[in-house]
């Protein structure tokens, strides 16, 4: 019989926030995994659930990403001793070339990194950035009009599946 160990416990809880509205207003190109650097109240309050990445942006500072605009509600009971913002600008992890590749991206190409979601891996906090470009209103109504569309052919397609 094998005994479980505190190494065998499941890996985190999965997703901790979702920016659905990002693929309403942009193009995704590509997708990226960053770390975060976090302070010990940012990540008590992320596990207690309370991150939020929809106005969320990252930014090129001297050859380095940050996030800008994510909020992390700090918990009464792990903040008592600081100061918490939770509207500060957090540093984004990434291996050297994946920054030198973003930051050509971004100023030459006219792109915006956009966090898409953030989650655990492991015992770590990762967020998935994506390489975007935004939509004009034309583009986001085309996508509505395609939505819609699919959903009506597989409510037809049901239909006649039953029938038949």
């Amino acid at each position: 019989m094998n005994k479980k160990t505190g190494k065998d416990k499941p890996n985190g809880g999965g997703t901790i926030a979702l920016n659905k509205r990002a693929r309403h207003e942009y193009h995704f190109e590509e997708k990226y995994e960053a770390g975060m650097a976090l302070q010990g109240w940012e990540l008590k309050s992320i596990r207690a659930g309370r991150a939020n990445i929809v106005d969320a942006y990252a930014v090129v500072l001297q050859g380095e990403l940050f996030l800008v605009g994510s909020q992390i509600t700090p918990l009464i009971q792990a903040s008592t001793h600081v100061v918490a913002n939770d509207r500060r600008t957090r540093k984004l992890l990434l291996h050297r070339r994946e920054i030198d590749v973003l930051v050509g991206r971004v100023q030459r190409d006219g792109f915006t990194l956009i966090p898409t979601a953030l989650y655990w891996k492991g015992n770590k906090v990762k967020m998935e950035l994506a390489l975007a470009r935004g939509k004009q209103s034309h583009d986001k109504r085309e996508a509505s009009k395609e939505r819609d569309w699919n959903r009506e052919k597989q409510r037809v397609m049901r239909r006649h599946n039953k029938d038949a």
